[in-house]
């Protein structure tokens, strides 16, 4: 809802939008800084009750602000049900899997551009991706308008784009199995650790997982002020990188912070073993918790990378009509990521313990063996990154949403906007080059000629 109250109509609106995913995710993590230290302290120093009390007010707070400012947000009318669109698509095609489809995409069926106008909706153009969905916009001669038949080209474009997605998204699960080790294992280690700050005050627990949250606000603000202007002087790119790139970054440093996390707990490991600690689960190393910065920063600078990449990607790339659906992905990739992080822990536990072996993670951490555990999820990003770069290479982009072409009489940009072809990976920044032709068509049709 956020990105739809910026009005791509508008050229400095549209601008602003390449920012404002940083900016709504940055005032997320604010929120999750106060809880991981303010509140946390609170509940432990004061008490649980005022804890839970602060929350509640700022979330009545919150709603009275969303209901005053409720009538001034933009809506989108809602288009029919999505999901109906795509299964009528998929079906057809399945209908018609031995109709010969027209050389010629001009002889695909398409409704009248000037219903789309009058629907506020755009127009998708043909791409040559997943053909057989084309079937479901071949005429097979029947006369029967049914549109669990026949459907039009813009309906099967924006099914492709879905489909098209599917891959990437997979491709997200792993970084969210890494994530759900900060609110679990990363904590588990800051408690074996000295987490004294001087001799009067020690760290919370629950407060370790601040430092990724700090790593990430610091990060995101230089990325956004500092980083993406420079990387626009040499891609020519408003964004800086393509939104894929920015994804496989983030990727990329996932996998390293797991690889220091390996190092590090090798590192404590040592210590409670040349100190003789192994047995006891609540003894605390003579180690302070700030050897585990480094993972907790990386991971941090990773997420400013991943995250916002993923919320932008799958809001962007979606149909117009689809991008609720879009958004939705995201939270998606975030529970199977947490319900593969369970399932690798429980799997690894199984299997390391036959046969008298020790497991890799025990109640203990100090007898346990949890650097194989992280080096195992190195290795499972490392696959996973592979993996992205392959889908990633033949992902072709969603065409943007053209600028306004032109003014009406009274000063107001009166054009019609088309997701037209898409574009390959390494292409985004170019993504306007044949698109003059698009608008000029749209812009007889909006006028009636």
């Amino acid at each position: 809802m956020g990105a739809d109250q910026f009005d791509e109509f508008d050229p400095t609106e549209k601008h602003q939008k390449a920012s404002f995913f940083n900016w709504w995710l940055f005032g997320a993590f604010i929120g999750t800084l106060f809880g991981q230290t303010f509140l946390i302290y609170i509940q432990e120093n004061v008490g649980f009750s005022l804890g839970y009390g602060i929350p509640t007010a700022g979330l009545i707070i919150s709603s009275v602000i969303f209901s005053i400012g409720t009538p001034f947000y933009r809506h989108k009318v809602r288009k029919g049900n999505p999901f109906g669109r795509m299964a009528q698509v998929i079906v057809a095609a399945a209908r018609k899997w031995r109709v010969n489809m027209p050389s010629d995409p001009a002889k695909l069926h398409e409704v009248d551009p000037k219903q789309y106008v009058a629907q506020g909706r755009f127009p998708i153009h043909h791409t040559p991706s997943i053909r057989f969905l084309d079937k479901a916009a071949t005429n097979d001669g029947s006369t029967s308008p049914w549109e669990w038949k026949l459907c039009s080209v813009t309906q099967v474009e924006e099914t492709k784009l879905m489909i098209k997605m599917l891959p990437i998204w997979v491709a997200m699960f792993m970084p969210s199995a890494v994530i759900a080790q900060v609110n679990t294992l990363f904590i588990r280690q800051g408690t074996t650790l000295n987490r004294h700050m001087g001799s009067h005050f020690e760290i919370p627990a629950g407060s370790v997982t601040s430092f990724v949250t700090m790593s990430f606000l610091i990060f995101l603000v230089v990325y956004d002020r500092i980083l993406v202007k420079t990387f626009r002087k040499f891609t020519g790119n408003r964004r800086g990188i393509t939104i894929l790139q920015r994804i496989g970054i983030g990727l990329a440093i996932h996998t390293l912070v797991m690889v220091v996390a390996t190092i590090t707990e090798i590192k404590r490991i040592r210590v409670v073993k040349a100190h003789g600690l192994e047995g006891n689960p609540k003894a605390v190393a003579p180690l302070t918790i700030f050897i585990l910065l480094p993972q907790y920063f990386l991971m941090g600078i990773a997420e400013a990378f991943l995250e916002v990449g993923k919320l932008e990607f799958f809001y962007d790339q979606a149909p117009e009509s689809m991008q609720s659906i879009g958004t939705a992905l995201v939270g998606t990739t975030i529970g199977i990521g947490n319900f593969i992080s369970s399932f690798l822990l429980t799997v690894t536990t199984k299997i390391t313990g036959r046969k008298g072996h020790t497991n890799w993670v025990l109640n203990n951490l100090n007898a346990s063996r949890l650097y194989y555990y992280y080096a195992l999820l190195a290795v499972l990003n490392v696959l996973n990154f592979v993996f992205f770069l392959v889908v990633s290479r033949f992902y072709v982009y969603k065409r943007e949403t053209n600028e306004a072409f032109g003014n009406d009489s009274h000063g107001h940009m009166g054009a019609v906007t088309v997701e037209p072809l898409a574009l390959p990976l390494d292409s985004e920044a170019g993504a306007y080059e044949n698109e003059q032709q698009s608008m000029e068509t749209l812009m007889l049709t909006s006028q009636g000629k």
